[in-house]
């Protein structure tokens, strides 16, 4: 079955079969040699994670997705080189595994634990430059590009930041698994595969299955912006053998994500693939009951998981970019809603998560105000629920969980 699986996804493909394929969301690098030097020295580079731990995770979502696991992807929207700290790290593991917990103790399902950590860096961005006072400068697209001070040193993309990112990902995993061992649990990793030269240069033959795997991740996602059928990033990632991630927002049609699972998923392998959806509150209910009908009147084997922040983002009254926690909440209960409706499997959630106590989200059991936004805001790019919000999502999470096994029993 494996070597089934292998050719099939290894056909008319390479690592860097992508750049035949348009690439967006890329950065323009003026200095291809030093690119080039960069990525050679990431292609030598010793992987970040191991094959048998990613086969270990795409098992566990083959679980969630019959109903007997439950995935918890949360962490940081861009992680940073200046914030970069062995407390942060350990402040995000600790809250991830605290809403584990809760999770567990209300619905006795086993929870999946994986962090948006050590190499969730690059940031798609809906415009490629900004301009300020009648000066245009590249968009900030997250510290492995660029830089977020508005001046034309920090912005230009640089493809040494690779490197930055790399050594900042290896300290991260070694300080994750020190926590792991320490608690005993089983945590992974995940970000958006975006930077491309990036994934390539860390992708690596598994000595074990002779297939390719990405090594930067545990599991990769393509992001609503980079999905399209015959995009670079699909086209990488149907070669690589980690679980994959699809995001799936209000305008993806049944047809689209047919022939996305077609491509990424020929095999039909459980655990592969994980469908994000990512509708916000006021269209959930409109667009994910047809994608959900579209895949099983196929058969398709997927892990369905609810991103209750990227569709709920708004500006407020101060200014600020920020979610409100009602609204992230809402789209939740109507994941779980429309699932049981359907007859099919809530399989996780993914969240946009700090382990400190900042002021990025409103609302929640302590009451963040647009007034008090400013007090904590301290993303890179979109706001984030704070540790105790977290939790008490977790905490709501739980009863949804319960409440649907209790009924469906």
């Amino acid at each position: 079955m494996l070597k089934a699986i292998k050719d099939n996804h290894a056909a008319n493909w390479s690592p860097e079969s992508w750049q035949g394929k348009e690439a967006l969301q890329q950065p323009y690098y003026a200095d291809l040699d030093a690119l080039a030097d960069v990525t050679g020295k990431l292609k030598d580079s010793t992987s970040l994670v191991a094959a048998e731990e990613a086969r270990r995770l795409k098992k566990s979502l083959a679980a969630a997705a019959v109903g007997d696991a439950f995935l918890l992807q949360a962490g940081d929207c861009a992680e940073s080189f200046a914030e970069f700290h062995p407390q942060n790290v350990r402040s995000i593991f600790d809250v991830i595994r605290q809403m584990a917990q809760v999770m567990t103790a209300t619905s006795r399902i086993p929870v999946i634990k994986v962090g948006r950590i050590a190499g969730q860096f690059a940031k798609p961005r809906s415009d490629s430059n900004e301009t300020r006072n009648g000066v245009t400068l590249p968009s900030y697209k997250g510290d492995i590009i660029n830089g977020m001070e508005f001046a034309p040193e920090t912005r230009r993309p640089e493809p040494q930041r690779m490197l930055q990112a790399y050594k900042q990902c290896s300290t991260t995993l070694n300080l994750l698994r020190g926590f792991a061992r320490e608690t005993g649990t089983a945590f992974f990793t995940a970000h958006e595969a975006l930077l491309l030269p990036y994934e390539q240069a860390l992708t690596r033959v598994d000595k074990i299955t002779g297939g390719w795997y990405d090594a930067s991740a545990h599991f990769l996602w393509v992001g609503d912006r980079t999905r399209q059928i015959d995009s670079a990033h699909v086209e990488f990632l149907r070669g690589i053998q980690n679980p994959i991630g699809i995001k799936c927002g209000p305008t993806l049609a049944p047809e689209e994500l047919s022939a996305l699972l077609a491509i990424l998923n020929p095999a039909n392998e459980a655990g592969r693939i994980t469908l994000i959806s990512r509708m916000g509150h006021q269209k959930v209910s409109d667009v994910l009951p047809g994608l959900i009908r579209a895949v099983k009147a196929e058969g398709r084997i997927v892990t369905w998981a609810c991103d209750p922040m990227h569709g709920n983002t708004t500006t407020s009254s101060t200014g600020y970019k920020t979610r409100e926690f009602g609204h992230i909440l809402s789209e939740v209960k109507k994941f779980f809603a429309i699932h049981h409706a359907e007859g099919t499997i809530p399989g996780g959630v993914q969240l946009e998560l700090a382990g400190r106590d900042v002021t990025e989200c409103t609302g929640g059991k302590f009451k963040v105000t647009e007034e008090k936004l400013s007090q904590r805001y301290q993303t890179h790019c979109d706001p984030r629920l704070n540790a105790s919000q977290g939790l008490e999502l977790a905490s709501l999470i739980a009863d949804e969980l319960r409440d649907h096994y209790q009924t469906e029993g």
